[in-house]
């Protein structure tokens, strides 16, 4: 159960959390999510999760890892920023956490009770659609939250027209 969402209420603004990662369909979620943002008067918050799988090493080496985990982490939500700075013209909240992807995704919603829509991009790889995408089918509520899932092979008209 997540806790009651404020963003209705006076003084909060509704919150689009758009998921950022290395993958190409993260920039449709954020795309999506700065439109909705712009035409709703809402909010955005991009998150970008830095995974702990990647520091499994001695002290020294864990610590570099982890510097260079979170430059690439600070790059990425900057680049992604911009873009949306300069096509939509609003300015995002940006958060990075360490830890796994959806376990961070619920910390963050519970902890920011403007947050009230996820926006997810489902991948186009024979793979599947992504896991955080997958994980709404697999466990039904898996999220708090309403999610909204973008495809990939949205371009930016069709966003623009559909946000």
């Amino acid at each position: 159960m997540v806790s009651k969402r404020l963003s209705r209420e006076a003084g909060h603004r509704r919150k689009f959390l758009a998921i950022i990662d290395d993958t190409p369909e993260c920039e449709r979620a954020a795309a999506y999510a700065a439109h909705r943002v712009h035409s709703t008067g809402g909010a955005l918050v991009l998150l970008f999760v830095i995974e702990p799988g990647d520091f499994q090493h001695w002290l020294g080496v864990e610590q570099i890892m982890r510097e260079e985990a979170m430059a690439t982490a600070n790059a990425t939500l900057d680049a992604q920023a911009t873009k949306i700075r300069e096509t939509v013209g609003i300015e995002p909240e940006l958060v990075i956490r360490e830890g796994t992807p959806a376990e961070e995704i619920h910390k963050l919603i519970e902890e920011d009770q403007d947050i009230a829509i996820l926006v997810l991009a489902a991948g186009n790889a024979k793979e599947g659609p992504g896991p955080l995408v997958s994980s709404i089918a697999g466990k039904g509520a898996a999220f708090p939250v309403p999610v909204t899932v973008v495809p990939h092979s949205l371009t930016d008209e069709e966003i623009r027209s559909l946000a």
